[in-house]
């Protein structure tokens, strides 16, 4: 059962598609030059860049994953929006990387590298940073269609339809206006988006209380759930990993950093970073509220997810240990013959449990008319993800994977008709991929660890651009390799039924820092053993 009405709900909902699509298509008439399409003209002014971000980094992936982490972590599950916010604060102030970034006037960062390193950097970063950056965003549309499903009563049968239309209205308008109409378009959704998130949090606090929350977390994760470093599932390598990836994704993250390519100059750029800094410490502590309401309303329940054919399938000894599992591990009591012996589809379900649980609770929590606004408040929040995302990938694909086959300069208008259709190609991978991909265990900890495969080489190969006057094309090339080898490891190990124990056992965390060690090493070692004489 669902609260929401197809006329009342459903009307508010198409109200703001059809607004956002007019006005993200309006901007195609502006779009004259490459520089206009990938960052804006470099125009961009300072609200407007905070508006940008802020709507760019908080998708319905951002709601689910947070709301994940405070339904099985409780108020500890808030750490990585703190983590990010002191990263950004601390950068923004100081300028730090970001300052020569914008002033070298690239639209990328590889381009910037070549400046430094060659052209054999930055086409090998290239390939790095788009590998990395559509793994992270492969499945955006898939976790999207589930909270539509989940929170509006569609039928999941339709998740691959959902998926679909979400992704055309975004490609459209992208495609057409590029970065001046995903700027506009961002404005306007985050407005929406912050009304959505600012409304549901009061009327949680109002109806299920503050006094209620706080008891379910001390019920459920103990002392665990208000102290990571008391929780045996978070700790030191949760905390340190965090805060070096979030500072990393703000120096580097394509979809992050256009926003100080496309602003009017460097002190501007540096603003954006501070003013926008405390968002992400909502963008993790108002959804993980929301998850901690479900908790306290709807409780840990995974047995819940099957069918009645599905459990049926299930040993009654099982079903037992998997009801009183922890919460978000439904089969961590299970031993290694019970595990294999529940189909994929089945073990999917069950994983899928934490994940939903806060759409299943607003789905009847919120009344008619609310609904509406949550559902436009989270679908603002996706398309201006998904549409910033896709132009960033594909600005890297033009701009510094296919650089070296343009043997002239283009035309303008050849090249934004190149750029359109990368952007289209990549719209068709998101849906193919999410589609067919499903992520083992914690959502938070995969994006931070696909992320990684780019975010570790390019962080350590910005710094040592800016910083480090011995860093030459030798050191670029290990610290690109070995950054990225780690992360790959670590995930095909995951997908390997013979190592899956082992990658678990190393985790996320670890083999995120273990990337950014390796690429800082490959950087080091690859600098010190070329030759002074031949150095780049």
């Amino acid at each position: 059962m669902t609260h929401f009405h197809w006329l009342l709900d459903g009307g508010i909902v198409g109200f703001y598609l059809l607004i956002t699509m007019a006005a993200g298509i309006a901007m195609r008439k502006y779009v004259g030059k490459l520089e206009d399409y990938l960052v804006a003209g470099r125009e961009m002014n300072l609200h407007l860049g905070i508006a940008s971000l802020a709507a760019t980094e908080f998708g319905i992936i951002t709601c689910m994953y947070t709301a994940q982490a405070g339904y099985t972590q409780g108020f500890s599950g808030a750490m990585p929006g703190i983590c990010s916010a002191v990263a950004m604060m601390l950068i923004g102030l100081t300028g730090f990387c970001i300052k020569p970034l914008r002033q070298a006037g690239a639209m990328t960062l590889p381009e910037m590298f070549e400046k430094r390193f060659g052209r054999n950097v930055r086409w090998l970063s290239g390939i790095v940073i788009v590998l990395g950056g559509l793994l992270n965003m492969g499945v955006f549309l898939q976790i999207g269609g589930k909270f539509l499903c989940t929170v509006a009563g569609f039928d999941p049968a339709n998740l691959t339809l959902i998926m679909t239309a979400l992704l055309l209205m975004v490609v459209i308008y992208t495609v057409l206006g590029g970065m001046l109409s995903v700027l506009v378009t961002d404005f306007l959704q985050f407005v929406v988006m912050s009304a959505g998130l600012l409304v549901v949090s009061v009327l949680i606090l109002k109806n299920v209380g503050w006094d209620t929350l706080v008891k379910t977390v001390q019920v459920h994760h103990g002392e665990g759930g208000f102290q990571p470093l008391a929780n045996p599932d978070l700790g030191w390598p949760f905390l340190i990993n965090q805060f070096v990836a979030n500072a990393a994704a703000a120096l580097t993250w394509q979809a992050v950093i256009v926003r100080i390519l496309s602003a009017k100059d460097s002190e501007t750029s540096q603003r954006i970073y501070t003013r926008t800094s405390f968002f992400f410490v909502c963008r993790f502590l108002l959804p993980g509220i929301w998850g901690i309401a479900a908790l306290a309303t709807l409780g840990w329940a995974p047995l819940k997810q099957l069918t009645d054919s599905e459990r049926a399938a299930i040993p009654a000894a099982v079903q037992e240990k998997i009801a009183a599992s922890p919460v978000g591990a439904p089969l961590k009591t299970l031993s290694m013959d019970e595990t294999a012996a529940i189909s994929v589809e089945t073990k999917a379900k069950l994983a899928d449990a934490s994940l939903l649980a806060m759409p299943e609770f607003l789905s009847t929590f919120l009344p008619v008319g609310f609904m509406g606004l949550l559902i436009a408040a989270m679908l603002a929040a996706d398309m201006s993800t998904n549409s910033s995302y896709m132009l960033s990938w594909g600005s890297v694909i033009y701009n510094d994977i296919l650089a070296p086959f343009r043997r002239t300069a283009w035309t303008d208008k050849r090249a934004i008709l190149w750029n359109r259709c990368i952007v289209a190609l990549i719209g068709l991978y998101l849906l193919v991929f999410g589609l067919f991909y499903h992520i083992e265990g914690n959502v938070w900890s995969y994006l931070l660890l696909t992320g990684s495969i780019y975010l570790s080489s390019m962080s350590v190969l910005l710094i040592a651009c800016c910083y480090w006057k011995r860093a030459n094309n030798w050191g670029a090339i290990g610290g690109i390799l070995l950054g990225a080898a780690v992360p790959v490891t670590h995930l095909t190990l995951e997908k390997l039924p013979s190592t899956a124990a082992f990658a678990a056992s190393v985790g996320k965390d670890v083999a995120g820092l273990a990337a950014f060690a390796g690429a800082a090493l490959g950087m080091i070692i690859g600098s010190l053993l070329k030759p002074k004489s031949t150095a780049s």
